[in-house]
């Protein structure tokens, strides 16, 4: 995602609304007057139970966005929220409890009146129904290269992803070359036959497979000799690169004009 597209979306109320969540202790703690009067106290500093908290805060958010492959200002927002908001919420409690109750409420309330924005924008992006499904269209045509992607959808790297995933399927989906998605997360015998770990500690999610004459060919992340996950970005331009997605599309289409001539 290019900066211009992200400064655009901070602008939409899910952004908005949880940025200012995210800061409402730290900025009202520290502006004199409102520190005054909501902490009761002629010091508005932090205690050492505030920064302890605030610290752990940071340290988690680096290490989570950093497992979630995180490469860009708006995914690092999407990632680390929940963990801002559920330390935000701590410390309202730790400094008074109707204040935490208060904050609690607004907390779920904006939960269930802005949503997170989905992508909208044009796809070509098949959702198979579990292991059945896609087994099936695996091997109903094999001339047909598949690329999909095993994803959960409370998951904020694929939630990054979808966008990324979208635009690939718009740009290369081809009569024989083909993207689609499977929701582990609500058919786990898929996650399990094809060995992509759906936990909420996963490191696996999303997993995008490369799909030949219905065989594996290749898959990101992998494992390496000693059967250790290898990070992967899941950026468009290393999408394109790792699976050879403009080679692959230039031979499809060549084979699609080599079936007409023949006809």
């Amino acid at each position: 995602m290019s900066l211009k597209h992200d400064l655009k979306l901070l602008v939409k109320p899910y952004y908005i609304f949880n940025i200012l969540l995210s800061i409402s202790y730290i900025a009202l703690k520290r502006i004199s007057g409102v520190c005054n009067y909501l902490f009761s106290t002629t010091n508005c500093e932090f205690e050492g139970r505030e920064t302890e908290i605030l610290f752990f805060l940071i340290i988690v958010i680096a290490m989570r966005t950093r497992k979630a492959g995180s490469v860009s200002m708006i995914s690092y927002l999407s990632s680390s929220f929940i963990y801002t908001k559920v330390a935000n919420l701590i410390l309202w409690f730790s400094a008074d409890f109707l204040m935490g109750m208060v904050y609690g409420i607004i907390f779920i309330l904006g939960a269930l009146l802005f949503p997170e924005p989905t992508y909208s924008g044009p796809d070509k992006v098949t959702y198979f129904r579990g292991v059945q499904g896609l087994d099936e269209e695996l091997q109903r045509d094999k001339k047909i290269t598949w690329i999909v992607t095993f994803y959960a959808v409370w998951n904020p790297a694929c939630v990054n992803f979808a966008p990324v995933f979208a635009k690939l399927s718009s740009e290369y989906d081809l009569d024989n070359l083909k993207f689609g998605k499977v929701d582990i997360g609500r058919y786990p015998d898929a996650g399990k036959k094809y060995q992509v770990n759906d936990s909420s500690m996963s490191r696996q999610l999303p997993t995008v497979i490369l799909f030949q004459e219905g065989k594996e060919v290749i898959r990101r992340p992998m494992g390496d000799s000693k059967g250790k996950l290898i990070k992967f970005s899941f950026t468009e331009e290393n999408v394109i690169h790792v699976f050879g997605l403009k080679d692959l599309y230039i031979r499809c289409k060549s084979q699609i004009k080599s079936k007409k001539h023949t006809e």
